[in-house]
């Protein structure tokens, strides 16, 4: 017997491709290797060595933790969330699991890692104002957009989520999401 409810079926891979090259890709690697190309570089910010290496470190650092935290997301997006992170693209289902637990945008505070990273690296003031400008669109974008569509697509579940979870700086432990579950 057939049912009456649609078939959930998580997107493509393409579809999750498109939305990661048009997203975090173009915001990490497209714009910087412009920014560079267009104003040079600097490693280690033409400090001391020792604190060159530090800065270099700190920033390898954080780049490896961005990558997590975006590959983490991608993920969950496709198999729990049923869609992608991208606006046109969003999932069916309110992601509470992983990096959700401690923050409500974990793909933003990826990406901001990894050009937080980059600029360390590279030492680029250019990537420092790409990050200026990538966490003033999205302390917009997130609450005045984002959110209210994220509250009337998943109602009170979503409500007490964000009452929960902190939007950018991640709790020290994971939220217990258990009253979610009746």
């Amino acid at each position: 017997m057939a049912s009456s409810a649609p078939e959930r079926r998580r997107p493509g891979l393409a579809r999750h491709l498109l939305a990661v090259g048009l997203l975090p890709f173009t915001v990490t690697v497209v714009a910087p290797a412009i920014l560079v190309a267009a104003y040079g570089l600097e490693p280690g910010w033409a400090l001391p060595t020792a604190l060159a290496a530090l800065l270099v470190t700190a920033g390898a650092a954080a780049i490896l933790a961005g990558l997590r935290l975006a590959q983490q997301t991608i993920l969950l997006f496709r198999t729990v969330g049923e869609g992608t992170l991208a606006p046109w693209d969003p999932t069916r289902r309110l992601v509470l699991r992983g990096p959700y637990l401690r923050v409500r945008n974990p793909m933003i505070t990826g990406v901001g890692l990894i050009l937080m990273g980059e600029a360390l690296v590279l030492g680029s003031a250019p990537i420092v104002l790409e990050l200026g400008l990538f966490i003033l669109a999205n302390a917009t974008y997130i609450p005045l957009i984002e959110e209210p569509g994220l509250a009337r697509r998943f109602g009170e579940e979503y409500e007490l989520y964000r009452r929960g979870v902190p939007r950018w700086i991640p709790r020290r432990s994971p939220w217990d999401s258990g009253s979610l579950r009746g």
